[in-house]
């Protein structure tokens, strides 16, 4: 849980056991309904736990006094891009949000998820956390808004139609010269760094972009690339971690400054649990996600059937590398100030070894 609100959540709880039964009806949540966007409406985030939260954990926790017109971000012809701009306008109260996504006015959101840093689950939780503090402040600064949560998907790996599901000897250096949907600038940065050319697709329109030749390879997690049916477009899954599409849930500081103290104590304490819930299912869903797209065994339905390439020796140097030269080194200018170049290198950078440096 964000670390400001620990305290908070756990005075929230134990308030909520101390009422009883009888918390919704001696509670003064006030009223108000919610206008809500969230991740998408095909990934098991959004099926799952989201809409879940919106629709059925708050209103039932509140007695109907907190409810919510939650939508799906491509169910209203939106992108992701544009979120932020949206809720600093008052358009949305609250938004699901990834983090690279909406960094356009703020750079320092990107270095919670830099392409390539962190390999490990565990220490990328362990990097967000420590970095929460920075983007508490970014969120508030930049876009008026309140940082409820912070989680993560399974991990963002390379998808490649290569034509010929036979191919096992595929490496990073294959990448040059071909065309790689990303969704971020730190992702730009290393298909640059593999001699790739970087082209920016929303998620829903990957698919018919790798089935028209308008990119060879992806990039996006493992099991929304199942869910997302690319394994019927892609051959090769080649495991090479390149972030976890770190994701907010944000809500704009109008919005909540108008609850009550009780509607705030009670919106921190289920979060709580469910941020649990989605940093447990992205963990889960991570090999679910690679056995679905190759041979299984997959209990969402048929297995894609893809190649998997395992990362070598070879790669891994040839990542570190990239990671250091590309990655890493552009986000600095990017983020332009010794101050956020500090506040990373004391945070995510300590916990990764890897030093940024203007």
């Amino acid at each position: 849980m964000l670390q400001g609100m620990k305290t908070v959540a756990a005075a929230a709880v134990a308030g909520a056991l101390a009422l009883g039964a009888g918390v919704a009806g001696a509670a003064d949540y006030g009223k108000k309904e919610f206008t809500v966007v969230g991740t998408w409406s095909f990934l098991d985030h959004w099926k799952e736990r989201e809409s879940k939260f919106w629709q059925k954990i708050l209103p039932e926790a509140t007695g109907g006094a907190l409810t919510a017109n939650a939508k799906p971000n491509d169910q209203l012809g939106l992108s992701g891009f544009e979120l932020m701009r949206l809720l600093k306008l008052g358009t949305y109260d609250a938004a699901h949000v990834v983090t690279t996504y909406i960094s356009q006015d703020s750079p320092a959101l990107e270095g919670t998820d830099l392409s390539g840093v962190i390999q490990d689950f565990g220490d990328y939780r362990k990097a967000v956390e420590a970095y929460t503090p920075i983007l508490e402040r970014e969120f508030h600064e930049k876009y008026d808004a309140k940082l409820l949560m912070m989680y993560a998907w399974p991990s963002q790996q390379l998808w490649c139609n290569l034509g010929d599901k036979s191919i096992t000897d595929f490496s990073l250096d294959d990448l040059e010269g071909k065309k790689i949907r990303v969704y971020s600038t730190t992702l730009g940065d290393f298909v640059e760094g593999v001699g790739g050319s970087a082209v920016t697709i929303a998620f829903a329109e990957v698919v018919p972009a790798l089935q028209k030749g308008v990119a060879d390879c992806g990039l996006t997690g493992t099991l929304p690339a199942y869910n997302a049916k690319w394994w019927q477009v892609v051959t090769h899954n080649i495991r090479i971690r390149l972030g976890y599409a770190s994701s907010a849930l944000v809500m704009n500081n109008n919005t909540w400054a108008s609850l009550t103290p009780d509607a705030q104590n009670l919106i921190v304490a289920e979060l709580a649990k469910l941020e649990e819930e989605m940093w447990d299912a992205a963990q889960k869903n991570d090999q679910r996600g690679m056995d679905c797209n190759a041979s299984g065994p997959c209990d969402l339905g048929e297995p894609g059937g893809m190649t998997p390439i395992e990362v070598s020796d070879a790669d891994r140097d040839k990542l570190k590398q990239i990671v250091s030269d590309f990655v890493v080194k552009r986000w600095a200018e990017r983020c332009g100030t010794q101050q956020c170049v500090d506040e990373w290198n004391a945070t995510i950078g300590k916990i990764a070894g890897i030093e940024a440096s203007l």
